[in-house]
């Protein structure tokens, strides 16, 4: 792994290592049961500099086929946003709500903070005034009623 790892390095491609490791593992399975030998056995065929090749190419073709589709970067709120602290300042109470369950609270923050970031972006933007439907959305307001509760930005 360390070895493919140094080799997308040099490549300038960033993977995490738990992806790069599950990618190895399926591959020298998928080896040793078409070869019909064992695991162990199958490593020889094992090449880190082709796997990278590899691995480069997908994450190019992806990003090259997400920009295609104009899928961009989620929208996440500035963070002066007010509404991002107050998604923020809920974390202790939301751990202490799930039993201290990250991963639940993670998912809270983080689809929370894009929906703040969607907010903005879409309702903030005076580019964006005939993409919000014939009721509209007040963004200021919004912003003036959650800055109403304090959240405290900095925390």
């Amino acid at each position: 792994m360390a070895q493919t790892l140094a080799e997308l390095a040099r490549r300038g491609v960033t993977l995490a290592p738990s992806a790069v490791e599950d990618t190895i593992e399926k591959n020298i399975n998928t080896v040793a049961e078409q070869l019909r030998i064992q695991v162990r056995s199958a490593w020889r065929y094992f090449d880190a500099s082709a796997l990278a090749d590899r691995l480069v190419h997908n994450a190019r073709a992806f990003e090259e086929s997400s920009a295609a589709e104009g899928a961009g970067h989620a929208p996440m709120p500035p963070v002066g946003n007010p509404e991002l602290a107050l998604v923020l300042a809920g974390v202790p109470d939301s751990l202490a709500q799930t039993g201290g369950d990250l991963y639940s609270v993670i998912i809270n923050v983080a689809v929370n903070a894009w929906m703040a970031g969607h907010i903005h972006g879409e309702d903030g933007c005076t580019g964006c005034d005939g993409s919000r439907g014939p009721a509209g959305h007040d963004w200021e307001a919004r912003m003036r009623k959650i800055t109403e509760m304090q959240p405290n930005i900095t925390k």
